[in-house]
């Protein structure tokens, strides 16, 4: 059986946000955990803002949020968490936003590809291997060692297409 490449499909119109969001969280504390690294209570409020729906926020409207909950958030106090996060593979940073958002699956390798709805503003995640190793063996003959690859694709979603 095949690696299926869809890590985080589209919202489906039936989607539980509450199940959704509970699920990231409990997964961010199990591979916290399992690595010997601490969630701290600010950390997963940030994780919690940037799930709190499944469109890319940016690191501002983070710090908004949470100066609504207290005062002395600061820019440092975000960036920080978001970092920490990004190293651990619980968010993503979608570069042409400069926006993240959670990963559909913390601990897989972070090369993603996003396809971006231009409508609706939704995220899905694939990590398709076929695109992967098409782009590194292009890259190697080519003489280039890939490090890296985040390949984000902005279209239509079939729910904003359809309705």
């Amino acid at each position: 059986m095949g690696h299926n490449p869809v890590i985080a499909p589209f919202r489906e119109s039936n989607h539980s946000h509450r199940r959704c969001l509970d699920a990231a969280v409990s997964a961010a504390e199990r591979a916290c955990r399992a690595r010997g690294v601490r969630l701290t209570p600010l950390r997963r409020r940030v994780l919690e803002l940037v799930w709190d729906s499944h469109e890319p926020v940016k690191a501002y409207d983070i710090l908004d949020r949470l100066r609504g909950e207290q005062r002395s958030a600061a820019p440092p106090t975000v960036y920080r968490a978001l970092a920490f996060l990004l190293r651990q593979g619980l968010i993503h940073r979608i570069e042409s936003l400069n926006a993240y958002i959670g990963c559909g699956e913390p601990g897989h390798a972070a090369t993603s590809q996003f396809l971006i709805c231009r409508r609706c503003g939704e995220v899905a995640e694939l990590e398709d291997d076929a695109v992967l190793n098409q782009i590194a063996d292009t890259a190697g003959r080519l003489g280039f060692a890939v490090d890296s690859q985040t390949i984000e694709i902005r279209g239509c979603c079939a729910r904003c297409r359809n309705g």
